[in-house]
């Protein structure tokens, strides 16, 4: 796999990855309905075509050339020193194999100004809280409505620092 900046020829395949992957993680945790409605929303091709040419923001995609294993999405908070952490998401069959840290630390390499990572996961994921831990991430809080202002859906808060390499 290697990481490159996704273009609109990746939109299909990365909603058709989104649309999976959110149904594989969250099916028993919300219902297939209510995820079916989400990935509409949040992951249509509009919204990702927005994602494309959001300022300030970087959208990557895991590929091998054949197929696209992962995607992620950030943007800069803070005056640049933050990186937000939208999305970072590996397609079921291709778990285990060191994508997501590939895409966290290519996404964290696109803010060079950033000195911490935050993000926002569900706390019923335990796949994803998991590696987060993994990848030195400590919860630090939580939101009631993650990913936008009227989600209604709880989660934790989770930041690590950055530390760049001299």
């Amino acid at each position: 796999m290697f990481v490159r900046t996704a273009s609109s020829r990746d939109i299909e395949a990365v909603r058709a990855l989104l649309v999976e992957t959110w149904h594989d993680t969250y099916d028993a945790i919300y219902g297939p309905e209510r995820v079916t409605a989400i990935t509409d929303d949040w992951h249509s091709i509009p919204s990702l075509e927005a994602r494309l040419v959001r300022p300030n923001s970087e959208f990557l995609v895991a590929d091998d050339g054949e197929r696209i294993g992962g995607m992620a999405f950030a943007s800069a908070a803070d005056d640049g020193k933050t990186v937000m952490l939208h999305q970072l998401y590996v397609k079921p069959d291709f778990q285990g194999r060191g994508i997501g840290g590939l895409l966290l630390d290519e996404i964290e390499s696109c803010f060079p100004d950033a000195d911490k990572v935050r993000l926002e996961v569900e706390e019923a994921n335990t796949k994803a809280v998991a590696f987060y831990l993994a990848q030195g991430f400590a919860k630090v809080g939580m939101t009631a409505n993650c990913g936008s202002s009227n989600s209604d859906i709880p989660a934790a808060i989770y930041e690590r620092p950055i530390v760049w390499a001299d």
